[in-house]
C-alpha cells in the first residue's frame, strides 16, 4: 500500500516574500499540503533573486517556491479581496512575512482571519517580536545578525562581517514549519486554530544565546577570532600548498590522535591545552602549530593524514567545486531548467516527503484559472478582474 503524504489534504496559503514565509510553506509543501503562492498580477520583486537565466524564475524563488501553485492576485484591492476571502474559507493555513502594523491593515490578523475561518491557522514571520515595542519595525536577515552579536563576533576584527548566506532567514523557516505542523496537531485533536508567531529576531537571538549566557555571567567577553572555534582546537581552516583544509580537532581522544600524528606528543602534557576549553582559550597557538604542519603539503596529502588518524576535516570549496563534489547528489534532484540545475530536496528525509512528487516553481499565476473555477468564480468574472488588474 502506497503511502499517503502526512499533510495530504492540508491547504496553505503562502503570502510570503522572499525567503523565511516561503520557505516555510515550501517544507510543508514537500511533506503534502496544497501550497498556494499568491502574489500580485505584476509578480512578486522576489522571482528575479539569484538570476539563472530564466525570466520571472531566480535561483530563490525556484528553490523555496517548488511544489507550489501559483495564483496572481491584488487582494488591497476591495474585489481581489473578496477572491482572498472566499480562499481563506477553504484553507487551513495562511503564512505570511510582514510586521503587526502591516498585517492589521491588510486585515491578516488573526481574528479578521478566524472571522471567515474560525479554525485557521495563521503562521506570521516578522523581523521582530510581534508583541513587543519593536512589533512594527521592519529588518532583514542582517538585522538579525547584526543585533544579535553575531555580526561582530564574524570575521577577523577588522570589521564586523555578514554571513554570505541568509541563515536568520531559513532557521527562521524552519522553525515556523516547525511551529505550524505543531499547531495542526493541536488543531486535530482540539479543533481549533491559532496564531504563530515567529521572528528574525527570536531565532538570532537564540542561535546566540550560549555566548550571551556567557557575556551575561561576566566570565568571558569574546573577540572575533576569524575560523577559529571559541571552544576547542585546533579547529580552524588552514592553508595548505594548493588551497585550504577545514580541520576541527574536539575531545580529548581526537586531541591525542592530532598530537600522535603530528609528532607532538609533548603537547598532551602541557597545561594550556589540558581540555578543550583549554584548548579553545589556547587555540592561536595551537592553530599555527597545525598550520606550519599544513603549509608544507598539499590539500590531497592534509587529508589523506588527516583521514587515517581518523581526524575531521575537509577542503574548503568554491561554488564551483561544491558543484562537482563527490556526494552532492545525495542531497539533490535536477530541475529541468535550462541543462539541469541542483534543487536540495533530500537534506530532510522522511516517508511523506518520498510520497510527495516533486513539482517546479510555478509560473506566475500559473493556476489562477484553476483555483478560480474551484472557487465557483465564472470565466466571465475572471476576464472583468483580469481586465481590472485585480488577477
Amino acid at each position: 500500500m502506497t503511502r499517503q503524504p502526512a499533510l495530504a489534504g492540508i491547504r496553505v496559503l503562502d503570502l510570503g516574500r522572499y525567503i523565511a514565509a516561503p520557505f516555510c510553506a515550501n517544507m510543508l509543501a514537500n511533506e503534502g499540503a496544497e501550497v498556494i503562492r499568491v502574489e500580485p498580477p505584476e509578480g512578486g520583486a522576489d522571482r528575479e533573486v539569484m538570476p539563472v537565466g530564466q525570466p520571472g524564475r531566480g535561483g530563490l524563488y525556484l528553490q523555496v517556491n517548488a511544489n507550489k501553485k501559483s495564483l496572481s492576485l491584488d487582494y488591497a484591492k476591495p474585489e481581489g479581496r473578496a477572491v482572498l476571502e472566499k480562499l481563506i474559507a477553504t484553507a487551513d493555513v495562511l503564512i505570511v512575512n510582514l510586521p503587526q502594523k502591516a498585517l492589521m491593515k491588510l486585515r491578516l490578523d488573526y481574528d479578521s482571519l478566524a472571522a471567515i475561518k474560525p479554525n485557521i491557522i495563521l503562521t506570521t514571520i516578522s523581523a521582530f517580536d510581534a508583541g513587543g515595542k519593536d512589533r512594527d519595525r521592519v529588518g532583514f536577515d542582517g538585522t538579525g545578525q547584526a543585533l544579535s552579536g553575531a555580526m561582530y563576533l564574524t570575521g577577523f576584527g577588522e570589521a564586523p562581517t555578514r554571513e554570505a548566506v541568509s541563515y536568520v532567514d531559513y532557521a527562521t523557516a524552519m522553525a515556523a514549519a516547525f511551529a505550524t505542523m505543531s499547531a495542526l496537531m493541536d488543531r486535530a485533536r482540539s479543533g481549533k486554530g491559532q496564531h504563530v508567531q515567529c521572528s528574525l529576531m527570536g531565532t538570532a537571538l537564540t542561535m546566540m544565546n550560549a555566548m550571551l549566557m556567557e557575556e551575561a555571567s561576566g566570565f568571558r567577553t569574546r573577540r572575533p577570532i576569524g575560523n577559529r572555534s571559541p571552544i576547542a582546537g585546533p579547529s580552524d581552516l588552514f592553508r595548505a600548498k594548493d588551497g585550504w583544509v577545514m580541520i576541527q580537532i574536539i575531545g580529548d581522544p581526537m586531541f591525542s590522535r592530532w598530537a600522535r600524528m603530528i609528532g607532538r606528543e609533548d603537547l598532551l602534557s602541557d597545561p594550556r591545552f589540558a581540555s578543550d576549553s583549554d584548548r579553545g582559550e589556547n587555540g592561536e597557538a595551537l592553530s599555527a602549530i597545525q598550520q606550519e604542519w599544513c603549509a608544507s603539503r598539499t590539500v590531497e596529502e592534509c587529508l589523506a593524514d588527516l583521514a587515517a588518524a581518523r581526524l575531521p576535516a575537509c577542503p574548503c570549496l568554491t561554488p564551483a567545486q561544491t558543484l562537482t563534489m563527490p556526494g552532492f547528489e545525495d542531497y539533490t534532484e535536477i530541475l529541468p531548467v535550462g541543462d539541469g540545475l541542483p534543487l536540495v530536496a533530500r537534506s530532510i528525509r522522511t516517508e511523506s516527503a518520498l510520497a510527495t512528487p516533486r513539482t517546479l516553481a510555478p509560473l506566475l499565476g500559473a493556476d489562477s484559472a484553476a483555483l478560480l473555477d474551484a472557487l465557483g468564480i465564472a470565466a466571465e468574472e475572471q476576464a472583468r478582474l483580469k481586465a481590472q488588474g485585480i488577477i
